[in-house]
């Protein structure tokens, strides 16, 4: 399923396809995105009404909201009768995580390297203090 009612790309025996990892990012800087995304990963699918009750945005906002994270990957969209029913498709947030891992632990080695370096630099002796006559 995907927004607009085809098939989504990663179903079953589909090879998924590579995340965009800056529209991943940029879904997942909104709150309200990040919300609707919690809401759906516990409700497992959702329509666009149920996910807008008892947020301080409309069911209009809320299908915008979920264009955005249909365009970065990270929800698919589907009729189910008369319904459009929403889902997270888990793969993208997993790419991002991943990446995001991959980026910290290369951080953190160049951080260890450098204060690794620092520390193995000789101090110099105090300056030895003159005597005047």
């Amino acid at each position: 399923m995907s927004v607009g009612g085809e098939s989504s790309p990663g179903a079953a025996g589909e090879p998924e396809p590579e995340t965009d990892l800056g529209a991943v990012l940029t879904a997942l800087s909104d709150p309200t995105r990040r919300l609707l995304l919690e809401r759906l990963a516990a409700a497992g699918r959702a329509s666009a009404t149920e996910l807008a009750e008892g947020l301080p945005v409309s069911r209009q906002a809320v299908l915008k909201h979920l264009k955005v994270l249909g365009d970065a990957g990270l929800v698919t969209s589907g009729r189910a009768g008369r319904a459009v029913l929403f889902e997270v498709r888990p793969g993208p947030l997993d790419a991002c995580a991943r990446h995001l891992a991959e980026l910290a632990s290369t951080w953190d080695r160049r951080l260890h390297n450098l204060k690794r370096r620092a520390e193995a630099v000789p101090t110099p002796p105090p300056p030895k203090e003159s005597r005047q006559p």
